[in-house]
């Protein structure tokens, strides 16, 4: 994940609506099932996926009222924490 890519995608999100980004989420899915597709083109789509809903899951903590930088920190801090264990 990275994380200037989901705050890009939450500015995107604030300026238009989220279900964009849910809409993308789902054809993105349906791509990756596509027969032939390639490993390395899987991987892409896979960061891609992942990047979305991360940039869901902050836009939902900005919408509770968290500041978009300590939503972003604390974000970043539950993935690094669940790929260390």
């Amino acid at each position: 994940m990275r994380l200037p890519l989901i705050k890009h995608i939450v500015s995107f999100s604030d300026k238009n609506d989220t279900e964009h980004i849910t809409e993308t989420i789902s054809m993105l899915e349906h791509i990756a099932e596509a027969k032939g597709i390639k490993d390395e083109e899987l991987d892409t789509i896979g960061e891609l996926l992942s990047n979305m809903y991360g940039a869901i899951e902050v836009q939902n903590m900005v919408k509770e009222g968290m500041p978009l930088r300590d939503a972003l920190n604390s974000f970043m801090k539950r993935v690094t924490g669940s790929i260390d264990t």
